[in-house]
């Protein structure tokens, strides 16, 4: 099978091998959220151990408990998986438990309920050996078996979000929220994930191009699930889309605000000339556009910041020339000269008699240049204190070493036949 592996940015790389495989370690971990799900449970467990034993693998299956109710616990150790639990509700929170319980150099994630074929652990670890940091199995590359996924997830849902995603971060992935992936040990430690809900799918495809790791795609086989889904279509789509749209200030304010800002200026100075009440009204209206413009600009400087300054942010040249250019002192100085320019206009006006004002005219447009020169400069005065705060150093944290929870030993994953019904 021929994989192209690429940075999360759409980059070629060179396939150059490298072995993860050790002597007397656990190579690989598969790791599988669990709510309610004894009737499934046990033959993912199953098959994860067949597919460990076809790569050859040395390995470990752990379900992370997320507070299930059901015989979902007892099912999955007698399937010879190492049960976790993690007591806080949450796709995200799920697998962060079981991530930090595996002792694996190669993660595999996948669903507890069946719809993801655990015995193709070669086809989905194959790329990691060929140069790659993170594999994503894409189900609409591969097969979505009948009634796998419904009408509304197939063809609005996840192409709509997908598609979003890669607008917002420059990507090419084909099917951001499946739930079948692997990765290195290191990419995992570089991504730092941190969502505790289904948003989770989608962050690690935008950690995953914002580390610019190396990044391969397969196709997957996608069946029908065992029970009942744990989705809530409109709750978990809208989670996805203001995660996007959080880690998306170009898109969520800066636009917009450069827009707003282009219609109210541009605006007022061609409606200059205009008189009466009406004129007057749009007049102010165009005013208000521009400083909503203003601050939808300051926003999105303020967002950029502060996602670089804790890792979610990658630099670009326009970042770098704002963080270069807009320093405290040169903020202050525009500022200044711009709150100067819009009281010299409120000075001029006044000196000619503020009566002519409620004609709407030039006396209008003198006046309310003035009010926005004099409110903007004020406000980009206090953007440039607030936006240097995001440069404070913060102290280095005290790390300690939680209480471990990696109990069990690594076993060769002949030691757990299939149930009957599963191929080998």
């Amino acid at each position: 099978m021929s994989v192209e592996i690429r940075t999360g940015l759409g980059r070629q790389l060179s396939s150059a091998t490298s072995d993860l495989r050790g002597h007397g370690a656990i190579d690989i971990s598969v790791v599988m959220p669990c709510l309610n799900e004894e009737d499934s449970v046990g033959i993912c467990v199953s098959k994860a151990w067949e597919g460990i034993r076809r790569t050859g693998l040395r390995g470990e299956v752990i379900v992370c408990d997320n507070g299930s109710a059901d015989n979902s616990r007892a099912v999955a150790e007698t399937a010879g998986a190492r049960v976790v639990r993690q007591p806080r509700r949450g796709y995200g929170n799920a697998y962060m438990k079981g991530f930090s319980a595996a002792r694996g150099r190669i993660i595999v994630m996948g669903d507890s309920d069946d719809s993801y074929d655990f015995t193709a652990l070669p086809d989905i670890i194959r790329p990691l050996n060929e140069g790659a940091d993170y594999v994503l199995g894409s189900r609409f590359t591969g097969q979505i078996r009948s009634g796998a996924m419904t009408w509304s997830h197939r063809y609005v849902g996840n192409p709509v979000l997908t598609r979003l995603l890669n607008l917002f971060f420059n990507l090419k992935v084909s099917d951001a929220h499946s739930g079948f992936r692997a990765f290195t040990r290191g990419a995992l430690d570089t991504m730092a994930l941190q969502c505790e809900g289904m948003e989770f799918a989608s962050e690690i495809v935008v950690k995953a191009a914002r580390a610019d790791l190396r990044v391969a795609e397969v196709p997957i086989t996608y069946s029908r699930r065992i029970g009942e889904s744990k989705l809530n279509s409109f709750k978990d789509g809208w989670r996805h889309l203001r995660f996007l749209l959080q880690l998306s200030p170009d898109y969520l304010f800066v636009t917009p605000g450069i827009a707003c800002l282009a219609i109210g200026v541009l605006s007022q100075l061609a409606f200059l000339g205009l008189g009466g009440s009406s004129a007057l009204a749009v007049k102010i209206l165009l005013a208000l556009v521009t400083l909503a413009g203003s601050q939808l600009v300051t926003f999105g400087l303020f967002a950029k910041t502060y996602a670089e300054s804790i890792g979610l942010g990658k630099k670009s040249r326009v970042s770098e020339w704002v963080e270069r250019t807009f320093t405290l002192e040169h903020g202050l100085i525009c500022g200044t000269g711009l709150a100067a320019a819009g009281v010299s206009l409120l000075i001029r006006q006044f000196m000619a008699g503020w009566g002519p004002v409620a004609a709407g005219g030039p006396a209008a447009s003198v006046t309310i240049l003035g009010l926005l020169g004099a409110v903007l400069g004020a406000s980009l005065w206090f953007d440039a204190f607030f936006l240097t705060m995001f440069h404070l150093k913060r102290p280095a944290p005290l790390v300690t070493a939680p209480p471990s929870e990696l109990g069990g030993e690594a076993r060769e994953a002949s030691v757990v036949p299939l149930p009957r019904g599963v191929a080998n």
